[in-house]
């Protein structure tokens, strides 16, 4: 048998539920690659051993017994230490909630994950609270890029990038508020789901801005994210924000072509301030889909709107934490907290009117086009410990810039999947954003399916 850890995750189903291998075969290989490897990558914070063998077993068990299985049979999977796991606390990156009893209960994806017959094998590194693009962490250490170990693997879901990228699990769940999920997929070269605002329940996971908040999916196919988020769509009352309504599986999108989809790359402001790096990945899948141009108004202002959302209602959740455990946090996710409790209150008013009508822009431009093309990052990953970078002529902080192109489509809830493009020579991949109108997840699905299909964009494992 090959190496179970290179496999898909549809490909590790078929092979359970045929009886073709064992899910405790494929958990006990993926356990071996993370206790061999991961001391150098630092993806897992907690690793589920005695949980995962359990939960592998029982489908085993289901397999010989001739019981219904699930569609995620024997599937490993890892989550972002800010999803509640039953019997652990939840730390959200951070120190202070170290302190936090154990979760009762499991986060609501979790749960569906369980029924799916999925076998989650641990909790992830992340940046503080949430409020990081780099994967650096300051009590936990950072998550290390598997395509190059000296580089960062973005954040702030930087052990859910780092953990399929290096073997580890075929896919992980992370959040993304203003780029979390795309920024690490973009630089560790995987695909990354972040669905419609509303769309997947965040019941049970740890807040970071309760209306910009998102949580999916990061694996190394379209069709194993879209697995995932099949196993995860519905509406879930205990989320107050999820939505509703209908949501048609991603599945059968992997198979169908893009006829008849208008794709236009957006221009203006993602066409500056980037490396030739992330202009030539998105000229790239632009040329691959025939893209014509749309030019997106507002966007800086936009982005700066996302950043005055971001701070203040950071910084009114940890403010007691703030108040009384102000050494116990990474100085500079303090410091971003503090400014953000003191911004004003009309500062905040104009951004989320700004926000309205900046909505209401993209939506007249998705009457002509189905899908907008941008970069997810402007650079491939910087190293570890890097505080700035050139990018057009410009020295501009890591930190906050990695998600210069991510945060003007969060900000409004748009579905968004990251395509991993890798250039003949270049080590390090970068990635491009593929982004629909709201509730349109299969939308991006289709296209991202059909650019894998024809080779334009692909993820690989890492040789660790």
């Amino acid at each position: 048998m090959d190496d179970l850890t290179q496999l898909s995750a549809t490909a590790i189903a078929a092979g359970v539920r045929s009886g073709q291998f064992s899910a405790r075969a494929v958990a006990e290989a993926h356990l071996v690659r993370i206790a061999t490897h991961d001391s150098r990558v630092g993806a897992f914070t907690a690793v589920t051993t005695e949980r995962a063998l359990a939960e592998a077993d029982a489908v085993d068990a289901k397999v010989r017994g001739g019981a219904p299985v699930g569609p995620l049979a024997g599937v490993p999977y890892a989550v972002k230490n800010l999803l509640d796991i039953a019997g652990m606390p939840t730390v959200a990156g951070s120190k202070i909630n170290r302190d936090h009893p154990p979760a009762p209960r499991d986060a609501a994806l979790i749960e569906k994950l369980a029924a799916a017959d999925a076998v989650l094998l641990g909790a992830l590194n992340m940046g503080e609270y949430a409020y990081d693009f780099t994967g650096e962490n300051a009590h936990d250490g950072p998550s290390r890029n598997p395509h190059d170990l000296t580089r960062m693997t973005g954040g702030s879901s930087g052990g859910s990038g780092a953990a399929p990228a290096a073997g580890f699990v075929p896919v992980a769940l992370g959040s993304d508020t203003n780029g979390s999920i795309r920024v690490p997929s973009s630089l560790c070269g995987l695909f990354g789901l972040k669905p419609t605002f509303g769309r997947l329940s965040r019941a049970r996971s740890f807040p970071f801005v309760t209306s910009l908040d998102h949580l999916g999916p990061l694996g190394r196919s379209t069709a194993d994210i879209a697995a995932f988020y099949d196993a995860m769509r519905g509406h879930d009352p205990d989320d107050p924000v999820s939505q509703d309504r209908p949501a048609p599986p991603l599945t059968p999108e992997i198979e169908r072509g893009i006829g008849g989809l208008q794709v236009a790359r957006a221009i203006g402001y993602f066409d500056g301030t980037q490396t030739e790096a992330a202009r030539a990945a998105t000229a790239r899948v632009a040329e691959a889909l025939g893209a014509g141009t749309v030019e997106i108004p507002n966007v800086a202002a936009a982005r700066a709107a996302a950043f005055v959302i971001t701070c203040s209602e950071g910084g009114a959740l940890h403010l007691d934490r703030l108040r009384t455990r102000a050494a116990d946090f990474d100085p500079d996710t303090r410091d971003r907290l503090i400014a953000g409790a003191l911004l004003p209150a009309v500062h905040v008013h104009r951004a989320q009117r700004l926000r309205r009508t900046y909505r209401a822009a993209l939506l007249e431009l998705f009457r002509d086009v189905d899908v907008i093309l941008a970069p997810s990052t402007p650079t491939r990953a910087p190293a570890l410990g890097q505080k700035v970078f050139e990018l057009d002529g410009k020295t501009l902080p890591v930190r906050a810039n990695l998600g210069l192109f991510t945060q003007p489509f969060s900000f409004i809830g748009l579905p968004v999947v990251s395509v991993p493009v890798w250039t003949e020579g270049e080590a390090l991949p970068i990635g491009v954003q593929v982004i629909a109108a709201p509730w349109r997840e299969d939308v991006a699905v289709r296209v991202a399916a059909h650019l894998e299909r024809e080779g334009v964009v692909a993820s690989r494992i890492a040789r660790l």
